[in-house]
């Protein structure tokens, strides 16, 4: 065994007196974090939600309430709502109802969960999907409710549906003389500008009910506000929780809550990042990556080839890189065939524009492949909101020129929309 030197001795009773002397500096330094913690506590991200549910629920007082939500309806622990709230004797929960891919989520899209009793607390959950006006009235009537609850996580684009449930939910509680509370939820993809051609109102189906543009740019209580004031017969007696600590900036990782996909084919925030804009190629007869696990990021057929990725990467579209891509996708369309196309990699989020992506990437597709087609039920106008955009692409119109052909009605949304914003 090496014996230690008197000056080896010395060295290490130093470095005891230093460990021995070391935890008024771990404390100095743990409340240097403590304060660093408090500061960004200041800015935390709290939900609609949370808010209600720390002031005792007094905004539902002795109201039989009913809730429309989904399984993004959470808690920051990944309770669910309906769950937290039939718990609690200060609200008196009495029914649920489930929009489109159902309550509790079992549905694909396009489909819902119908009426049945939830088996993990016995409230009679109603289907809302497709129902609207006075049939959707009488659903609020026959379940007792006196207030209706919205909390639902939106994507930030016109044709995601949820929005337009929040829109017929407002109406029916109109029809059926209830109140209405919408609980809010972070735009996933910030609130910092609108974006895209604005919908014509000859155009109105479930994928956009009202004149407002295909990256809104708002939250669910300022879009309700906005619905309230400017849209519906009459406005409903509406109130809303605002969150705190949101700013217009943020994405959703900045909420620091957990991401539960809003339906199937939106798995991640990513996802929601390009849907507004890729989302188009519904209309037509590529795939829009459904059945993949990058659904709305992967876009492709039977055909195509590096040219596409080729061709979109020429344009120096900001934010984005253009991968060159095959899948075979597991349902929908080409299902179980191997595809060729382009995988979506948004590298600079700030400066990515998803609508001007979306349309770039449509001119290059029917620039690069012969077999490029619109839907045969013209779906294309229904996501845009009007024929103009698929016209002006068959009449070989570059992505620029579609863009700036829709400006003057987008400054005319967005002047409409600054009334009804509610956060920095």
């Amino acid at each position: 065994m090496r014996r230690l030197s008197r000056r080896s001795l010395l060295a290490a009773t130093t470095a005891a007196a230093a460990f021995s002397a070391s935890p008024p500096t771990t404390a100095a330094a743990a409340a240097a974090a403590q304060e660093a913690q408090e500061q960004r506590g200041a800015r935390r991200l709290r939900t609609g939600f949370e808010r209600l549910a720390a002031d005792g629920y007094t905004l539902l007082d002795g109201e039989r309430v009913g809730i429309v939500t989904n399984p993004t309806g959470i808690t920051r622990d990944v309770r669910h709502i309906v769950d937290v709230m039939h718990a609690d004797d200060r609200v008196n929960l009495v029914a649920v109802f489930g929009p489109e891919h159902g309550f509790r989520g079992t549905a694909q899209a396009g489909g819902s969960e119908g009426r049945y009793d939830d088996p993990a607390t016995g409230l009679p959950v109603y289907d809302t999907y497709l129902k609207s006006g006075q049939p959707l009235a009488d659903i609020f009537t026959a379940s007792g409710v006196d207030t209706v609850v919205f909390d639902i996580q939106d994507a930030g684009a016109r044709f995601y549906t949820y929005i337009w449930t929040l829109y017929d939910c407002m109406e029916a509680a109109r029809l059926a003389g209830k109140r209405f509370v919408v609980l809010d939820r972070p735009n996933p993809v910030t609130g910092r500008s609108a974006q895209g051609p604005v919908l014509h109102k000859e155009f109105a189906t479930f994928v956009g009910r009202e004149p407002i543009s295909q990256a809104h740019g708002m939250t669910v209580a300022e879009l309700a506000r906005l619905f309230n004031k400017e849209f519906l017969a009459a406005p409903v007696p509406l109130d809303t929780v605002l969150m705190s600590g949101w700013k217009r900036s943020d994405f959703y990782d900045d909420s620091g809550l957990p991401w539960v996909p809003p339906s199937p084919n939106m798995p991640t925030p990513d996802t929601a990042l390009v849907y507004s804009g890729t989302c188009l190629f519904e209309g037509t007869n590529l795939s829009e990556g459904r059945g993949t696990t990058r659904p709305f990021e992967l876009l492709g057929a039977e055909g195509i080839d590096r040219r596409w990725a080729a061709e979109a990467g020429q344009l120096g579209l900001p934010g984005v890189h253009f991968r060159e891509a095959y899948f075979a996708p597991t349902f929908s369309k080409f299902q179980g065939k191997t595809v060729g196309g382009v995988q979506i990699h948004v590298h600079d989020r700030a400066a990515y524009d998803p609508v001007r992506t979306g349309i770039a990437l449509l001119v290059t597709a029917k620039k690069v492949w012969s077999g490029f087609s619109w839907r045969s039920d013209n779906w294309i106008d229904k996501l845009t909101g009007s024929t103009q955009v698929r016209t002006m692409i068959d009449a070989g119109a570059g992505a620029d020129e579609v863009v700036a052909a829709w400006q003057g009605e987008l400054a005319a949304f967005r002047r409409m929309r600054g009334k009804y914003l509610l956060y920095r």
